[in-house]
């Protein structure tokens, strides 16, 4: 990998705004887009101008911010598209086409050569007015390859500054794409980007394989909106490359937590608990084993700290609760448990946490103990 070179282009107001169903407000886009540039984010990929109306005036609100990071158009490769996005003032324009020959044929319904021309076309354009350009391979993934080296090498000649790889139907394994992003790298002399979707769960995985391979760039989005099941999430793709391959590209993740939740709120898409990196559920232990671990080194079951992200650490009191938990809760509140009384109170919760099907507030704990209390005053008169 290219370590800190790495580039990180977020799509959330493009690709993540095309999940069936999602729209952001006007003053939605606006404030993702100024946390996204507070993260660290590198690039952002804000819209789509063509569109008009609200879309090109809330591209015009961010291209006015004066934020740090670079802030790109997205456009078919026609030229009224990319003057519409020079038009709102971006400085980098995505320049979008198929390359596969399903999408050749039963899409556009047209030839490789068409495709060739109306690329270089757009390219010259976009050129000439001094944009950074990405040129996007639409279904990169099912695309003949010495076509696409073709495809990299003609954008190369007309002045494009990356060729984005397409996994657009999401059929890529971490391998496929390792070797596929290899060969381009060798056979082109561009910068790849690297944008994966997730319809067999692998976006994440997928996005590291083409960074090992050599990928300069990477698209993701937060919590991984996008079409159908979603793209890379921003939040996995900084988090694993800082904590497994060590590669710290300067993000502030502890503010991961807060731009998900708002991200959630914006789209009406729900955070689940269990979500990798930003879940709720990413740091709550309730197995006895567990829990007893984490008590006694978080390293025992947690690989970076809940405050990296903006998370808290939970102790869940439940059927799978051991006696170290117990006695852990009930310190937290002044109440110094003896190991025979942690029993005592565990037998209770777990018999309250099958009839509830659930895991127990903290004032049920309280309860639970009062009533052993109570039961044992009873016994004594």
């Amino acid at each position: 990998m290219l370590d800190n070179k790495i580039k990180v282009v977020d799509t959330t107001l493009r690709d993540g705004e095309q999940t069936a169903g999602v729209v952001f407000a006007n003053k939605e886009k606006v404030r993702i887009a100024k946390m996204l540039d507070d993260i660290g984010v590198h690039q952002i990929e804000a819209g789509i101008p063509v569109m008009g109306g609200d879309e090109k005036e809330a591209l015009k609100d961010i291209c006015k911010l004066g934020l740090k990071a670079s802030i790109m158009g997205w456009n078919r490769a026609v030229i009224p598209d990319i003057q519409n996005s020079i038009d709102c003032g971006v400085d980098a324009v995505a320049i979008s086409i198929s390359t596969s020959d399903i999408h050749i044929e039963h899409k556009l319904k047209t030839t490789r050569e068409w495709v060739l021309e109306s690329m270089v076309k757009a390219v010259e354009f976009a050129h000439k007015e001094g944009m950074y350009i990405s040129v996007n391979a639409e279904d990169a993934s099912r695309s003949d390859m010495d076509f696409l080296i073709q495809f990299a090498w003609e954008a190369k000649k007309a002045g494009a500054n990356r060729l984005r790889f397409c996994d657009t139907i999401g059929i890529l394994d971490p391998f496929t794409t390792y070797e596929k992003i290899k060969l381009l790298r060798e056979k082109t002399d561009l910068d790849i980007e690297i944008h994966t979707h997730n319809d067999f769960g692998m976006a994440t995985a997928n996005a590291l394989a083409g960074l090992r391979a050599g990928a300069t760039h990477v698209g993701v989005t937060v919590n991984g909106l996008g079409e159908r099941a979603g793209n890379a999430a921003l939040e996995e793709v900084i988090m694993s490359l800082k904590i497994i391959y060590d590669i710290d590209l300067g993000f502030k993740t502890e503010d991961f937590r807060d731009l998900s939740e708002y991200v959630a709120l914006a789209s009406n898409r729900e955070l689940p608990a269990w979500k990798a990196i930003v879940g709720t559920n990413m740091f709550a232990h309730e197995s006895g084993i567990h829990a007893d671990g984490a008590l006694k080194n978080p390293l025992t079951y947690e690989v970076f700290k809940p405050e990296d992200v903006g998370l808290e650490r939970q102790i869940v009191i439940g059927k799978h609760s051991g006696t170290a938990s117990i006695i852990n809760k009930f310190a937290q509140y002044g109440h110094h448990l003896s190991e025979v009384e942690a029993n005592e109170v565990l037998k209770k919760v777990r018999s309250a946490a099958v009839d509830l099907k659930r895991s127990l507030f903290d004032k049920e704990l309280i309860y639970i103990y009062e009533e052993l209390l109570e039961s044992k005053a009873k016994k004594v008169n």
